[in-house]
């Protein structure tokens, strides 16, 4: 196996072609009017985070569309909405400030890429907007944006993501609260238990978004 892995950019490299002209150009050091509109038309976005040791983790950010904040050319701001309170994407940003983020629009086929160094904020003043059903994030994720660029479309079009017969039944696998379930009970799963575990994740689902 090892004669088969590549060890080296340069070995990488030669195995490619040359980079076209574009995909070197279009790299940008901030916003600008598409990538503005961009981000004021995604409702889901993607955060990937590492920790000090460099163990990384990726994890989905999502709302109404134009819930990123955009401060100015240089910055956004992302909320936090309540969560599992793992913390992984705060807790390895306060280790290591380097983030990127993949900013989707239901609808397009590109995206949106952008890498930046990240902050946890609590500055009320910049958290005041980013309020829905009346209630404000407790911190928010603002980010330094170091390089923002569109990404093209190949890899949307290869996963027919947005085409409605792609589309797959939610019963082809348990649910989430079944699923954990099964994997961290060793004696097998209580019925009455997952019946339960069932309701309170839906219940959540429909009070505890915000």
């Amino acid at each position: 196996m090892g004669s088969t892995l590549i060890a080296s950019e340069t070995e990488l490299r030669s195995r490619f072609g040359t980079v076209h002209t574009l995909a070197t150009t279009k790299s940008r050091p901030a916003l600008d009017v598409h990538s503005r509109r961009f981000i004021a038309l995604s409702p889901f976005l993607v955060i990937s985070t590492a920790n000090a040791e460099g163990k990384a983790d990726v994890s989905p950010r999502g709302d109404p569309p134009g819930f990123v904040q955009i401060v100015d050319d240089h910055t956004i701001l992302i909320p936090d909405r309540p969560g599992n309170n793992r913390l992984d994407t705060m807790a390895n940003i306060v280790a290591n400030p380097n983030v990127a983020c993949l900013f989707f629009v239901p609808g397009f086929e590109d995206t949106l890429r952008l890498n930046g160094k990240a902050r946890i904020t609590e500055d009320e003043t910049l958290l005041r907007h980013c309020g829905v059903n009346g209630k404000q994030p407790k911190a928010g994720i603002l980010i330094t944006i170091e390089e923002v660029f569109l990404h093209c479309a190949k890899a949307l079009k290869r996963s027919k993501l947005w085409h409605d017969d792609y589309k797959q039944n939610r019963s082809q696998m348990p649910s989430i609260a079944r699923i954990i379930l099964e994997q961290t009970c060793e004696g097998g799963v209580n019925e009455k238990e997952a019946a339960a575990a069932e309701i309170d994740v839906e219940s959540d689902y429909r009070t505890g978004l915000y």
